[in-house]
C-alpha cells in the first residue's frame, strides 16, 4: 500500500497557557512574547476526517506517542487523513528545554521495553511504505536511547519488512557509541536537525552544540557512506540569510543529502518569539540556493517539517542519487 507514517490540531491560546505549568515548568519565569497572527499562507484546516480519527484511535490503542500531537504540528490534519504519522519513542517527556519546542520537559518515565514491538505493530497495521521514528532527548540514559532506536528498527523490519525506515534522532551528546548503535541497525535515512544557525543556539537550543550536531551527521557518512543523511532548519527565529547559507555550506561539507526548511511557529507566549514570517517566494529562493550547493533533495516551504511528505521525498531522494553522474 502506498502509505507512509509521519505520525492534534494546534492548541488554542487558552489551552496552551494552561498547559505551561505541567509541560514546560522551566519556562514559567520567562517573559511573555505575544504570538503574532499567522499570514494567510500558513492557515490550515482543523483535522476532522475519518482517517484522522482512525489513526488517533490506533495510537491510543497501542499506547504510542506521536510528535505530531506532542509538538502541535500544523500538518496533522493532512498527514493523518493519509494515515501518515511520525512516531515518537523513548516516552513523551524530554530532558532538554529547547525554546522552540512544545514537547513536555521534565523527568522522564522509565523506558518501556515493549514500545519497539508496539511501534512495529502500528507500522504493520497501517500498511506503511515509509515510516519516520523520532524521540525525545534522553540525557538520563547511558546510551541516550540509541539501543531503543535500534530495537525499534529491528521490530519494524520483522513485522513490516517492506517498509523503509527514517530515524530523526537526538544529538547523543556525550554518549559514546550511541551513534554507532543506531547506524548499525541500518535505517534507510538518518535525520538529525540542526534547527537553527550557530549564533542562536544559546537562546533557541541551549542544551545542544552546533558543531557536535554537525559532526554527528558527518560521522554517519564515515560509518556508512551509502546511508542517506538529512537535516532541517527553522527560519523566522531571527537568523540572517547569510547565516542560513553558511549552515547550508556546513551541511554540504558533512555530505548531508537532504535539507528541509520550514517556518518556525511559536507554540505559546513563553516560547521563543517569532521574528518574522517568511513569504513563500523567499522559501523558493532558499530552495534554489540550496540546490545550487549540491544537495540531492531540498524541501522548503512555510509548512515544511522534517517528516512532511517523507515517504514521497524518500522516493525522490533515491531517484536523485541514481540520476546523479558518478
Amino acid at each position: 500500500m502506498n502509505r507512509c507514517l509521519t505520525l492534534t490540531a494546534a492548541p488554542s491560546m487558552s489551552e496552551a497557557m494552561n498547559a505551561i505549568p505541567s509541560r514546560h515548568p522551566e519556562k514559567l519565569d520567562r517573559p511573555d512574547s505575544p504570538i503574532p497572527r499567522k499570514p494567510d499562507w500558513i492557515r490550515v484546516r482543523a483535522p476532522m476526517s475519518k482517517e484522522y480519527a482512525e489513526t488517533r484511535a490506533l495510537m491510543r490503542q497501542l499506547k504510542l506517542n506521536t510528535v505530531c500531537e506532542e509538538a502541535a504540528c500544523p500538518n496533522i490534519g493532512e498527514c493523518w487523513k493519509q494515515k501518515h504519522a511520525t512516531l515518537m519513542i523513548l516516552g513523551s517527556v524530554c530532558t532538554r528545554a529547547c525554546a522552540f519546542c512544545n514537547v513536555a520537559t521534565g523527568l522522564p518515565d522509565q523506558l518501556d521495553p515493549h514500545e519497539p514491538a508496539r511501534v512495529g505493530q502500528a507500522v504493520a497495521a497501517l500498511g506503511l511504505a515509509h515510516v519516520v521514528i523520532t524521540s525525545v532527548d534522553r540525557d538520563d540514559l547511558e546510551d541516550g536511547g540509541a539501543g531503543h532506536f535500534a530495537e525499534t528498527i529491528r521490530q519494524i523490519r520483522s513485522l513490516a519488512p517492506a517498509t523503509t525506515i527514517e530515524v530523526l534522532t537526538p544529538d547523543f551528546l556525550r554518549k559514546a557509541g550511541a551513534l554507532e548503535t543506531v547506524v548499525s541497525a541500518r535505517p534507510d535515512v538518518f535525520n538529525h536537525n540542526l534547527e537553527t544557525v550557530p549564533r542562536l543556539y544559546r537562546s533557541v537550543r541551549p542544551g545542544a552544540r552546533y558543531f557536535a550536531s554537525m559532526q554527528l551527521l558527518a560521522r554517519v557518512k564515515d560509518l556508512d557512506p551509502a546511508m542517506f543523511t538529512k537535516s532541517g532548519l527553522m527560519v523566522g527565529l531571527g537568523e540572517t540569510r547569510d547565516e542560513v547559507l553558511q549552515v547550508m555550506d556546513d551541511m554540504r561539507a558533512a555530505d548531508v543529502d537532504f535539507l528541509t526548511i520550514g517556518q518556525y511557529l511559536q507554540p505559546t507566549p513563553k516560547h521563543h518569539p517569532i521574528d518574522r514570517f517568511l513569504p513563500p517566494d523567499e522559501f523558493s529562493q532558499l530552495k534554489e540556493m540550496a540546490q545550487g550547493k549540491g544537495f540531492l533533495l531540498v524541501a522548503a516551504s512555510p509548512l515544511t517539517r522534517s517528516s512532511y511528505h517523507a515517504g514521497e521525498d524518500f522516493e525522490r531522494l533515491r531517484a536523485a542519487r541514481v540520476a546523479r553522474p558518478a
